[in-house]
């Protein structure tokens, strides 16, 4: 019989009323035939209310004495579901973390999933019970209560269905689905139907709410089909799989993160561990960068540039100042007022002028673009706090991600779901172990670099129309902004087009007034691709230390949630190569 898992968020459950309507959901789908798990949260805002009762007694709770009280509160709600679906006629039993098999880690609060062992569910389910499992929690091996930390109960959700081999995983929640951005912001964003995993878990770095980025990597992992419900609806959802909602759009969504803030180490001596020197001391102080950004130098020196938290500034402004002393940087900047827009899409990597369409709906509203990043599926631009909203609404309207996708663009089912052999069921040890799926080495680019032009808004798009018009495919783009309002933008060609882009770069400096673009015939760029690249935020570490220790030089770095792409020296492409395979070694698929 198919199993399927439900899960309920705390808006879902709130009160009686919700909790009976839920608990009819999950006898529906038992008489259509499923065993059902039910995970539910914690009623309302009831996780808040005991954080906020623990402040009032100690400013500075013990950690594991927190995650003992936090799960509390999604037992009230289980023990009230499992008495709902009783009184209305079925059997059901409700489950704590430990009971449900669920051992984490240790560390409190925010603890990640090393195993389930899903015996005493199956067992539960063929004896014809409901499950109802308390989410976000679990138990050490030391037997502490433990916490996974902020969408903890979409994690347990998808690992229980992963566990269980589930057909689905239902996310009930308070909105219809997964939409193109928004709505709130762009009232004319649409539902989709469909979106893959892997644009899922972009959109959701880059600032859409409505799921977990860690929920979305178990999915991916194990193969679990994840539909986003509303609770208060029978609306079909938005099913999260293998396969986009459309094969021949460039963009599936948009995205705004407006709690940002930008620091750039400026001046950073051109040479060999610099750039890991920086990130190292960022975190040791357990910063979560986001973009991150490296110009190629200028004068034998580079600017490096990363957004954190706005919450974070501070301690990410003390750990660059520090890296700036050590390293004899010319020292440091910062922006605590900047907003960051994105878009992402499975089919921009096959289309060329994704970006400078982007660029150029953004400078017609005025809007200046002060950092940008690329990679295969996503293109993110950072911008002043104030014009984030516009910006957004600009980029939704540029590629109508309003419209609907006709039924002819629809891709074919999607890919199998792995098979999960009985020794990976029994225990799925490691369940949130980073895993890097591919290492590439690009040997067939070169390199662009203007450097010194000036800051001002369209310069971007001006730039990579002219670059369209030449006839030349970009590939991977950084901006960033130094000094006294100067910019410098690194983008890498094939190596047929140099010579052709470097005449156009030529043209383009001197019409803005800035120095003579640099060219490089012979780079290689390094792309490292994975499941769990943010929430292992070591990943950037690790390849920048493992380079570092052959002597090998960055030229340039772009980040997304599931890729790190690097460019270094033609010449050491192969070295650079087998570096990150040997460093990966242990995490690769």
């Amino acid at each position: 019989m198919a199993i399927l898992v439900q899960k309920f968020g705390g808006t879902s459950v709130a009160d009686a009323e919700k909790i009976l309507a839920a608990a009819r959901r999950a006898i529906r789908a038992k008489n259509q035939g499923y065993q059902v798990v039910m995970v539910v949260s914690a009623m309302g805002h009831t996780t808040d209310e005991l954080i906020a009762l623990a402040k009032q007694i100690t400013e500075h709770p013990p950690a594991r004495e927190l995650d003992m009280l936090m799960a509390t509160g999604e037992q009230v709600s289980v023990a009230l579901m499992a008495m709902a679906i009783n009184s209305l006629g079925h059997d059901a039993i409700s489950l704590a973390g430990a009971q449900l098999g669920i051992v984490t880690d240790s560390t409190f609060t925010k603890a990640r999933i090393r195993s389930i062992d899903a015996e005493r569910i199956r067992q539960l389910l063929n004896q014809g019970k409901i499950v109802i499992a308390a989410g976000f929690q679990g138990v050490d091996p030391a037997f502490n209560i433990t916490t996974l930390g902020r969408g903890g109960s979409d994690t347990t959700a998808v690992a229980l269905a992963a566990a269980l081999q589930a057909e689905f995983c239902e996310i009930y929640t308070d909105v219809d689905g997964v939409y193109t951005t928004d709505p709130r912001i762009v009232p004319e964003a649409r539902q989709l139907k469909r979106i893959s995993y892997d644009e899922m878990l972009e959109l959701a770095s880059a600032g859409a709410a409505v799921m977990h980025n860690r929920s979305i990597e178990f999915a991916k992992r194990f193969g679990v089909p994840v539909h986003v419900r509303s609770s208060f609806s029978d609306r079909p959802g938005t099913l999260i799989t293998s396969e986009p909602e459309s094969v021949a759009r460039p963009v599936c969504g948009a995205a705004l993160a407006r709690n940002e803030a930008r620091v750039t180490v400026l001046g950073v001596p051109d040479r060999p561990g610099m750039v890991y020197a920086i990130f190292s001391k960022v975190a040791a102080r357990n910063v979560a960068m986001d973009m991150i950004v490296q110009n190629m130098a200028a004068d034998g020196r580079a600017d490096v540039s990363f957004t954190v938290p706005r919450d974070e500034l501070a301690h990410a402004l003390r750990a660059a100042e520090e890296a700036a002393r050590e390293l004899g940087a010319e020292g440091t900047s910062y922006e605590d007022d900047v907003a960051k827009v994105s878009i992402v899409g499975l089919g921009m990597a096959n289309q060329p002028g994704v970006a400078q369409k982007m660029f150029s709906a953004v400078a017609e509203k005025g809007i200046n673009i002060e950092m940008i990043s690329t990679s295969q599926i996503k293109i993110s631009i950072v911008v002043e706090r104030q014009y984030g909203v516009e910006a957004l609404r600009a980029v939704h309207q540029a590629f109508a991600l309003h419209e609907e996708v006709p039924e002819g663009e629809l891709p074919p089912a999607g890919k199998p779901r792995p098979i999960l052999t009985p020794e990976i069921l029994e225990r799925l040890r490691g369940m949130e172990d980073l895993v890097i799926e591919d290492i590439r080495l690009d040997e067939t680019q070169s390199r662009v670099t203007l450097v010194d032009i000036p800051d001002r808004p369209g310069l971007a798009a001006k730039l990579f129309g002219q670059v369209a018009r030449a006839g030349v495919n970009v590939d991977m783009i950084v901006q960033s902004v130094g000094r006294e309002g100067r910019a410098s933008i690194t983008f890498t060609v094939p190596r047929g087009d140099l010579e052709r882009c470097l005449q156009v770069a030529r043209d383009f400096a001197r019409e803005v007034g800035g120095a003579p673009p640099i060219g490089s015939w012979n780079v290689a760029k390094l792309m490292v691709a994975g499941t769990g690249m943010r929430s292992h935020s070591d990943v950037a570490r690790r390849s920048f230390k493992a380079l570092a220790e052959k002597g090998i030089n960055v030229d340039m770095i772009s980040t997304s949630e599931v890729c790190l792409n690097i460019v270094v020296d033609g010449a050491r492409g192969q070295e650079a190569y087998q570096a990150l395979e040997q460093e990966f070694a242990d995490v690769r698929l």
